[in-house]
């Protein structure tokens, strides 16, 4: 940004400074208009080392297309002195270069008057448009690139030049990172419109910006923030307040850290747990007093019970790293230059890595020191201070490729104690800070620090200064630095020591012992794999980013093979965490109900025939964003009580909460639960009530991950005689198109139109009426040819996989059950139907049926009997209520079933726990897997089911809601099997196999908004769409923005505006013909209303209940998947991106939208604040996910906004 003429000129990084702190944006503007003082900047080595970096990866980059393009590349050499003159003559060339068509222009300049800009380059594309680039030393993409990129775009266009649709980022490790200007466009716009009006509006004032105008957002953390917090005695100067707090505290009247120290009582927004801590905290800030140690306050003693007995051979640890090194092209960073350790005696071990191949070296020194000294020592522990030393040895253990294991059992075995949590947990320290060094005081006396190497960043610049030393042959002074670097290395170690001690101290002065075993996890313990690692042996550098499908595959199949283990370690892990930590810190998980208000409802009883004696309790709190409540008879979900709890469990944690596992057996429209809980053992009746619903535990899934290891076993037999296994699940992982005996997929039109019967043996069973299904989905005489095509290509199928993605509406679940019907009828398969739920699954079956398949032919064992999720569990919602014309087994009669049915086929239906028991379905024994949901059916269990079956048929859209995982993987085997072969595109290649991209539920208008927002203006809508109709309202999405502030997930507001809207739309005249409604009146069960909260339901629930329209459905969108109305009114309940749980990318995640707007047929209100778009997200996903919803709130004719209040 700079002056010219009295004009603000200013670029693209602009966009994201303002972005991040208008307020230290505008004190920027404020010095170039000579309102204040330019302040000085100390330089930062860090950041002119990298800079330097970015300058000679831009040149090496120049240096290949001048090789490549020779004179085809056009320089233009930046003005040394940004005046109007020389920049309008480097515009000139910039035109001129274009113009002649280069090949290349390398820095070409924009300057419009008010904007300047200097593109990396640009680069001429095959059909002569031109395409962005610009080189960044970043190994990933970042925010401020891709607004630079759009910012060149656009001032491209503006001088009449052809821009290509994508732009690149030519990132510091090799690899290239392309994206869609349509997700990055409309963010640009909106950050760049704003950056203006804030300077329009600024410029227009007296004086420099206030700390405290409300007009503009602040960063509270940034440099020019502090020094206002600390003049003006922010409540930022309190450690641990949030900008969210801090705005709940500025609307009760309390700005200073001295008000809130002095305040009592309750503050809307914020927990009396929280805000008591926060006041506590205040005060104790407020005591301290300069040269002193802080004070202190042990509030939560039992904690430290968890701190082991100190063991001779204990260790403390720290890490030094440099971000910034590099070797060769730059395919890796990030160097560990040294591991210090200092023992209970303060003696200093160092390994030193002065190279990648050094690293290695000392990661394997490292942990053999380790594993000598615990054989030695079978009680030390390695201590450290936050989580990165755990987190960054699993890191350097993966790139590696050594140690795995062994770092895990490191964890696993709680061989490492992280003290920073229990420092949060059990003390209060009067400081704005809990880093280690601010904590020093209280116990490292006269020693504090005084070297020259102070922190972290000071230890990388001068590692880098004693690399370029070496390289120059200045061994002395190299290593004097060297030197320097191992004393502040130890110092940490020796702090963390001492901190250790500190803690111990603290815990005997509160009579708590220490040395009390925190809860055992054996269960989770699991030997090194040989199996997982003879399949890495074959997967390559997971770093590498040109490593090969076949490679990528083998990873894949590595992961799957303790993918299961991960997924229960992680479970319990958190489980065991919400134990022990303060319930703020995970009150919005998913699934998760903080407890405000219980009741007993039945107290203490013991019904005939009863042993054991339960009670009935009513829960009404906060649910976590995107929870689901599933009402069973069978327990499922952890009830927690705060300590000591009224009942005792074995192992558990000093000061853990009490947890017990309940039925939630009724589920209340204002999000209540009534829950039923047990008697312990032993336990006399309480009256305690608790304070929180915690999630399920996983199913048992050893049988799935016996099938893996089959199947695996397999994988790496084949491998070691350089073969691939002709398998399914192989060819998906590789994502090798479908595997054909003619080599290649049936296309659509190659075949006959439809036949209305599926088979001339199978007529007893007639296609169910229209009027019976009230489904939006094809007739039989429609002739399209998919059905026939499908079929077509399975039967031509040589043990492979196909893959048919189905959007809402577009009978995806029709042509499944068709498909299935005429393999069986007519060429006697065995097909199985395996899905996330039972409900999905039988939902499939009774279609199956309907299709004309004898129900004696359909068979599945009823939910409880298979095994797995529970009946209700997991999945989308099915389409219809599931009437059950299939056929009931008994509970382990699959094989009898199958036995039955050998000669003339059968469909049996199961989840994957059946399939993955040999003992009911044999290995191999099926013709054909049909995976219903397959975009929510993880790659793991894909391989655990496709043991079952030759063929694997994929059914489902990645573009639905996703599978949601528990696990951290080293591979995506979490992911959808159908996404995996989509591979990031938001259509189905058709290479896979098919996609159906006709609607019939959606309106031609609300279809294109779908289209456009996820699948790529590919998705059309069916011409009997067309032929519905609503009086007096126009068909697609309309917006409806609703001003409100401080709500996070419920709005009173917007709850009013869906009751204004339902009482405008009900009674208006509608017709749709394939329902056989003509002229009717819009009725309540005509009108859906879909939400991401379950606080927002309960507010809208309420509103409507109050005004009679109860037949109207309210639920989340979680719930709602699968289901259909005329119109859809969608409510977003936040009123910012500050006040959003668990972050903008799950409210305004596009795969969320998408599953709420298609579920109308006619059209779609999306009810929501505007002040949801005025943020700038911190990831490129998090840039597209704003951009779509943009272009579904702000179209051309943005309505006015409705002020509430």
């Amino acid at each position: 940004m700079f002056l010219l003429d009295g004009i603000i000129v200013t670029s693209a990084s602009d966009l994201t400074e303002a972005s991040k702190c208008e307020f230290a944006f505008l004190r920027t503007v404020d010095v170039k208009l000579g309102r204040l003082e330019k302040t000085e900047v100390i330089e930062d080595p860090m950041y002119m080392r990298s800079s330097r970096m970015g300058d000679e990866h831009e040149h090496r980059i120049l240096e290949r297309y001048r090789e490549r393009f020779g004179a085809g590349v056009a320089e233009i050499e930046r003005p040394p002195q940004l005046t109007g003159e020389s920049l309008a003559e480097a515009v000139r060339r910039t035109s001129e270069a274009f113009e002649r068509g280069a090949q290349v222009v390398f820095q070409a300049t924009f300057f419009d008057g008010s904007f300047v800009g200097f593109a990396d380059f640009v680069v001429r594309m095959p059909d002569g448009r031109y395409r962005v680039q610009d080189s960044k030393l970043a190994r990933s993409a970042r925010v401020t690139a891709l607004l630079q990129l759009a910012a060149y775009a656009e001032q491209l266009r503006g001088m009449g030049v052809d821009v290509d649709d994508t732009v690149e980022l030519l990132l510091g490790d090799g690899s290239v990172s392309e994206h869609s200007l349509a997700d990055i466009e409309p963010v640009y716009r909106k950050r760049r419109a704003r950056l203006l009006s804030i300077i329009h509006e600024h410029v227009a004032d007296a004086g420099p910006v206030a700390w405290g105008d409300p007009r503009f957002t602040v960063d509270g953390r940034c440099d020019t923030c502090d020094a206002e917090v600390q003049e003006s005695r922010d409540v930022l100067l309190v450690a641990g307040m949030r900008v969210t707090q801090r705005e709940h505290l500025l609307a009760a009247g309390i700005a200073t850290i001295d008000a809130l120290a002095a305040s009592s009582g309750a503050i809307d927004g914020i927990p009396e747990g929280t805000l008591d801590g926060l006041r506590e905290q205040a005060r104790l800030q407020l005591q301290a007093a300069p040269g002193s140690p802080p004070p202190i306050r042990v509030f939560n003693a039992p904690v430290l019970a968890v701190l082991p007995q100190p063991d001779a051979g204990d260790i403390f640890f720290d890490f030094e790293g440099d971000p910034l090194y590099t070797e060769g092209a730059g395919e890796r960073w990030n160097l560990d230059y040294l591991f210090g350790l200092v023992d209970q005696e303060e003696r200093f071990t160092a390994f030193w890595a002065h190279d990648f191949a050094a690293e290695r070296v000392a990661l394997e020194a490292f942990l053999a020191f380790v594993r000598e000294r615990r054989a030695q020592h079978p009680g030390m522990h390695i201590y450290h201070y936050a989580a990165y030393e755990q987190t960054h040895l699993l890191a350097l253990a993966a790139r590696h490729g050594v140690g795995e294991e062994e770092v895990d059992g490191l964890l696993r075995d709680n061989v490492m104690v992280d003290l920073y949590p229990l420092v949060r947990k059990a003390v209060r320290i009067g400081s704005r800070s809990y880093s280690i060094k601010k904590l020093e005081p209280l116990y490292m006396g006269d020693e504090l620090r005084e070297s020259e190497v102070t922190n972290g960043a000071d230890s990388i610049t001068e590692y880098a200064n004693a690399r370029d030393l070496l390289a120059l042959g200045r061994l002395d002074e190299a290593q004097q630095l060297l030197d320097d670097i191992g004393q502040y290395n130890r110092y940490d170690c020796v702090s963390t020591l001492r901190l250790r001690d500190w803690l111990i101290a603290r815990a005997e002065e509160n009579g708590v012992p220490i040395g009390t075993a925190p809860m055992e996890e054996t269960e989770l313990a699991a030997e090194e794999s040989p199996l997982r690692a003879g399949l890495l042996a074959f997967a390559g550098d997971p770093l590498d980013p040109g490593r090969s499908p076949d490679r990528r595959a083998m990873a894949l199949a590595a992961a799957a093979i303790d993918f299961h283990r991960r997924e229960q370690k992680s479970f319990w892990q958190s489980h065991f965490a919400r134990l022990v930590q303060p319930i703020e810190e995970w009150a919005e998980t998913r699934d998760v109900l903080v407890v405000e208000k219980a009741a007993v409802i039945r107290d203490w009883y013991c019904d005939e025939g009863q042993r054991v004696e339960r009670r009935e309790l009513l829960l009404s709190g906060s649910w976590g964003a995107g929870s689901t409540v599933r009402v069973s008879e069978r327990t499922g979900p952890f009830l927690l009580y705060e300590y000591p709890g009224p009942f005792r469990q074995s192992r558990a944690q000093p000061g853990s909460r009490a947890a017990r596992t309940v039925s939630v057996i009724d589920a209340l429209p204002d999000g209540s639960i009534v829950v039923r809980e047990t008697l312990p053992p032993e336990v006399p009746p309480y009256s305690e009530l608790p304070s929180a619903l915690t999630p399920s535990a996983p199913p048992d899934s050893r049988r799935l991950g016996e099938a893996i290891r089959e199947w695996g076993t397999a994988l790496l037999i084949a491998r070691h005689h350089e073969a691939w296994p002709v398998d399914a699940t192989i060819d998906l992982l590789r994502r090798t198109p479908p595997r054909t005996r003619s080599g290649s997929l049936t296309p659509e039109d190659a075949v006959g139109p439809e036949r209305p019967e599926t088979s001339r043996s199978q007529t007893s069973r007639s296609e169910t009426s229209r009027s019976e299904t009230s489904r939006s989905e094809p007739k039989s005489d429609d002739g399209d040819g998919r059905i026939e095509a499908v079929v077509a290509s399975l039967l031509d199928l040589d043990r492979s996989y196909l893959a048919v993605q189905g959007p809402p509406g577009t009978g995806k679940s029709y042509l499944g059950a068709h498909v299935i019907a005429r393999l069986v009828a007519e060429h006697g398969w065995k097909v199985g139907v395996v899905a996330q739920s039972h409900a999905v699954v039988e939902n499939l079956l009774d279609r199956v049926v309907t299709a004309g398949l004898d129900a004696s032919m359909v068979g599945k064992a009823p939910g409880s009997a298979s095994g797995g999720p529970k009946a209700e569990d997991a999945g989308a919602d099915v389409e219809t209520e599931v009437t059950h014309r299939f056929t009931w087994l008994p509970a382990n009669g699959h094989l009898e079933f199958a036995g039955v049915n050998e000669e003339r086929g059968f469909v049996l239906g199961g989840t994957a726990w059946d399939f993955a028991n040999a003992a009911r379905v044999p290995r191999g024994s099926l013709d054909l897997v049909v995976i219903d949901e397959a975009g929510q059916f993880s790659l793991a269990s894909t391989i655990a089911v496709g043991v079952a079956a030759k063929n694997l048929l994929l059914l489902g859209d990645p573009q639905q809601l996703p599978q949601v995982s528990q696990g951290r993987h080293p591979e995506p085997v979490d992911g959808s099997a159908l996404g995996w072969v989509s591979d990031g595109h938001d259509v189905l290649p058709p290479e896979y196999g098919y996609f159906l991209a006709e609607t019939r539920r959606m309106h031609p208008a609300l279809a294109e908004a779908v289209s456009v927002l996820s699948y790529e203006g590919k998705l059309r809508a069916h011409a009997c769409a067309s032929e519905r109709e609503l009086s007096g309202v126009a068909p697609g999405v309309h917006p409806v923005p609703v001003l409100h502030v401080g709500n996070s997930t419920a709005s009173p507001e917007e709850a009013e505006i869906v009751v204004d809207l339902v009482r405008d739309l009900l009674g208006r005249s509608w017709t749709d013909p394939e329902t056989g409604r003509d002229d009717d009146p819009l009725g309540e069960d005509d009108v859906i209303v879909v939400t991401p909260y379950n606080a927002q339901l309960a507010e809208v629930r309420a509103l409507l209940d109050a005004e009679g329209y109860r037949g109207v459905r309210v639920g989340t969108v979680d719930k709602f998947q699968g289901q259909e109305a005329a119109v859809a009114i969608v409510s977003l309940a936040a009123s910012s991106a500050v006040d959003v749980p668990r972050g903008m990318s799950f409210l305004l995640m596009k795969n969320r939208l998408n599953v709420a707007i298609s579920r109308a047929k006619w059209s779609a209100y999306l009810v929501h604040s505007p002040e949801l778009t005025e943020f700038l997200p911190t990831t490129p996903a998090g840039v597209g996910e704003l951009s779509a919803f943009i272009r579904l709130v702000e179209p051309a004719d943005r309505p006015a906004v409705i002020a509430v209040g």
